[in-house]
């Protein structure tokens, strides 16, 4: 919201030495976002002056058209005679008001004007655009002033040219702040000085002979008020100071009736329509859209309406969509001038509205037709539902006032039944909250200076102003008494945790993994919790995969990512796909981090109280109604492991590293991971593994591993043989032995004995290990799977599995029968629970 200060001060009696920065510093205090203080006319010097063109003479022979122009500025250049100026607009005539600046003037950037000679002429100054002057950004021809100014005025006051402009960040919980009534309503309480209500102006009661209208959803549309004006003059312009007024606050003056309109917006914050009441076919009338309707609204496109869209209706059909933006077919004609006979033809008649709409409606049709507008960013934020009588009314004064027509005593209203609202606040509750004693006499003085009616002793009945929608319990009173006392008077209080508690052991956990993972030669990339649909459907998951019962959010960020994540894959994979497209092929990232599952039993949350510390029972139920939220470790890998170079060939990345990433992690929550075949989305169904751990005896899934089927690698833009591991963090603590413990070293020599088993091809590597290492006993210290054969010598649907074990005792150096006995018991177990057998055996 851009504020001009000359305009602020019709409102509040603001000391006279009173800057935009000192305004600013008040605001700011009192809460409001004021982002820049605009100098408009900065650096800008006289004379300037309103002149009148006696004579055009066309310079030829140039690359564009020229004009030697003789300017009449009265005594503005001290001689009385026309100042030569040589100009190349061509939207005047001889006899049109413009403004001119002449030599010795400074015009806004430094841009100093002298008498210069230039197309064979001596140019005295120049006739200004408004772009020139800093008023706007249109310089396609130059001002053209109404006849009735006189010659030699100054044009800068004439104009406002000088004013200091305050521009507003306002929040979505300070709709009223988009007018100049709430703004100065701010203003007025922060210098504790009285406040000119625009709104307060005499209105005439609603009467039987107003416009007809007719509201069939009372719950989008609780009122409507409705006046006509006649009579009006098409060829009627607004004036300077009006269209001055909307191009300091940001708009573009269009016509007449429509500049008032947005003034009147601006002033009150209500937002209005006009219609050309020639162009409204029956009765106005507001109900939701039939699906399939259609509407060309005023910026041109057609729209196709929504049934929960609402719309204003004639008997034609929709003519606007409630609250965003009216219908071309019912909007103000220009003025036009016939050719032959001279008459101008336009609106004379208009039908006002001056409605309220509900901002829910408001907000989800604009969005839904993608159309912001002055009025939905109103009404989306609260507007004041009592001020619509006063709006039409100072609409139809102004209409009167500058265009000559005559107000028709019919008056529309329509008023659907409601109560103020109030709420019951007791007088030591804003002193609870903000930890300072104000008083209740303090407390009643800040609710009144918002417009509140207050009523009470020690529990105070507060009715809340209608301009306040966004004041709906005591902690948004609280609130109130607070920021008008300033935020800057608040005791500085630093918390007190107790000491000696250190990092649970979840957390050590959390930083050993990323420790391990970045010495394993892994990057953290810490992505966005959000998710799509459509990172799902790339994924391939079938629909009833538990990773598609999603958590979603109320206002999210982004529509193409409404929810929170159940994977941690999604983001990591947008990471991987960036950076290979900026030329990084060679990757290896990992995350560490929540999901989030919905369970469907979570009982709605209560609010908290601000005023004391939750008890431990409304923590609890708090936490109930969050979704479950396991921690989990994801990797991704693409392209080569190991570099190619002078030494030989690179090692692209396998399904194997993924796996081996699986198993660091595993290690460092002192877990024993199992790995097996398996088939799950978005892995290759023959190159997936299933990660497993013990937990109370008993063999449970906590991850997968892999490489990604090739239809999600080609979805997603990915490299082929990209690879990943996901696996839950919170399962393997349980299946863990706590923190790791440093391996104790033997001083002992160590006996290596290879053995090669011949198996089924079936028979998974992992069983075969498993089956050696429970049966060499507790001399092995390490087993390594060094080889894979098959081949014709072995038959068909065999395997030769090659493993190196170690053997080793921490008091004293094995014997021959030792290692021997180990290594047989090992290989009977191995066959006993495999059916493998010892090659060349």
């Amino acid at each position: 919201m851009r504020v001009p200060l000359s305009w602020l001060r019709e409102y509040v009696d603001l000391p006279a030495g009173e800057t935009g920065r000192d305004v600013q510093a008040k605001l700011v205090s009192a809460g409001l976002e004021v982002e820049t203080v605009e100098q408009l006319g900065a650096g800008l010097k006289g004379p300037l002056v309103v002149g009148q063109v006696l004579t055009i003479e066309e310079l030829e022979g140039f690359k564009k058209p020229i004009r030697f122009c003789t300017v009449d500025v009265g005594q503005a250049n001290g001689t009385g005679e026309p100042q030569n100026i040589v100009c190349g607009a061509r939207n005047f005539a001889v006899g049109d008001k413009v403004v001119v600046v002449l030599p010795g003037a400074e015009l806004p950037g430094g841009f100093a004007i002298s008498a210069r000679k230039t197309y064979g002429k001596t140019s005295e100054g120049m006739i200004c655009s408004a772009s020139e002057l800093g008023m706007s950004d249109d310089h396609d021809g130059i001002i053209v002033l109404p006849p009735e100014y006189e010659v030699g005025t100054d044009a800068i006051e004439l104009l406002e040219l000088v004013d200091e402009v305050l521009d507003i960040a306002v929040t979505p919980d300070r709709g009223y702040c988009l007018s100049m009534r709430g703004v100065a309503r701010e203003t007025a309480t922060a210098y504790e000085l009285p406040l000119r209500d625009p709104a307060l102006i005499d209105v005439p009661a609603p009467g039987s002979h107003g416009y007809p209208v007719q509201v069939t959803d009372p719950i989008g549309c609780d009122r409507f008020t409705a006046r006509t004006v006649t009579g009006l003059d098409p060829e009627a312009h607004s004036p300077i100071w009006l269209e001055r007024r909307l191009q300091k606050a940001g708009m573009r003056p269009v016509s007449l009736a429509v500049d008032i309109t947005n003034y009147v917006m601006l002033e009150l914050g209500q937002p209005l329509h006009a219609y050309d009441r020639a162009r409204i076919n029956g009765a106005i009338g507001v109900r939701r859209a039939q699906p399939g309707e259609k509407l060309t609204t005023l910026d041109g496109s057609q729209r196709v309406l929504d049934a929960e869209d609402l719309v204003i209706t004639d008997e034609s059909g929709p003519i606007g969509l409630a609250g965003v933006m009216g219908g071309a077919n019912t909007e103000i004609a220009d003025a036009t001038a016939d050719a032959e006979t001279g008459q101008v033809a336009g609106t004379t008649e208009v039908v006002i509205e001056a409605a309220h709409f509900a901002p829910v409606s408001v907000a989800r049709t604009a969005r839904r037709h993608k159309l912001s507008s002055e009025a939905s960013r109103r009404f989306e934020r609260g507007v004041d539902p009592e001020a619509t009588s006063a709006a039409a009314q100072r609409t139809v004064d102004l209409l009167v006032l500058l265009a000559g027509g005559t107000a028709e005593v019919g008056v529309t209203e329509i008023i659907a039944p409601s109560a103020p609202h109030t709420i019951t606040l007791p007088a030591d509750h804003p002193d609870k909250v903000a930890g300072v004693s104000y008083g209740r006499e303090t407390v009643v003085r800040r609710l009144q200076q918002i417009g509140c009616d207050v009523y009470g002793a020690d529990d105070l009945t507060v009715t809340v102003p209608s301009w306040r929608p966004d004041l709906t319990d005591p902690n948004d009173l609280a609130e109130e008494v607070i920021r008008l006392e300033g935020y800057e008077n608040l005791p500085s209080t630093l918390p007190r945790p107790p000491a000696g508690r250190g990092l649970t052991e979840r957390q050590r956990l959390h930083r050993r993994v990323g420790r391990a993972l970045a010495g394993a030669g892994y990057v953290e990339a810490l992505n966005y919790p959000f998710i799509g649909e459509e990172a799902l459907d790339q994924f391939g998951l079938a629909a009833d995969d538990p990773r598609r019962d999603l958590v979603r959010l109320v206002n999210p960020l982004s529509d193409a990512e409404p929810a929170l994540r159940t994977t941690l894959l999604p983001g990591l994979l947008g990471a991987l796909r960036r950076n290979a497209g900026r030329g990084e092929h060679d990757l290896a990232l990992f995350e560490t981090g929540l999901v989030f599952r919905a369970t469907g039993h979570e009982p709605a949350a209560a609010t908290l109280p601000v005023d004391r510390r939750p008890t431990d029972e409304e923590i609890a139920g708090l936490n109930a109604a969050l979704p479950h939220q396991p921690r989990r470790v994801a990797v991704v890998l693409a392209g080569d492991r190991e570099q190619a170079g002078w030494w030989g060939k690179g090692t692209p990345v396998s399904w194997a590293d993924a796996v081996e990433a699986g198993r660091i992690v595993a290690r460092e929550a002192g877990a024993e991971l199992i790995v097996r075949q398996d088939q799950q989305d978005p892995w290759h169904p023959g190159r997936c593994a299933a990660l497993l751990a013990v937990v109370d005896g008993e063999e449970i899934l906590v991850g997968n591993a892999g490489e990604l089927h090739p239809r999600v690698t080609k979805a997603l833009g990915l490299a082929e043989r990209t690879c990943a591991m996901e696996i839950e963090l919170d399962r393997l603590e349980q299946a863990g032995t706590g923190g790791v413990e440093a391996p104790h070293v033997s001083t002992f020599p160590v006996a290596t004995q290879d053995v090669a088993l011949i198996v089924d091809a079936s028979v998974a590597a992992a069983d075969v290990e498993t089956a050696l290492r429970e049966g060499a006993g507790e001399l092995l210290e390490s087993l390594r799977l060094f080889d894979v054969f098959t081949g014709e010598q072995l038959g068909e649907g065999r395997k030769s599995l090659a493993y190196a074990l170690r053997f080793r005792a921490p008091d004293r150096t094995l014997t021959a029968e030792e290692i021997a006995t180990s290594r047989d018991a090992a290989v009977s177990a191995a066959a006993n629970r495999t059916g493998a057998t010892l090659r060349g055996a």
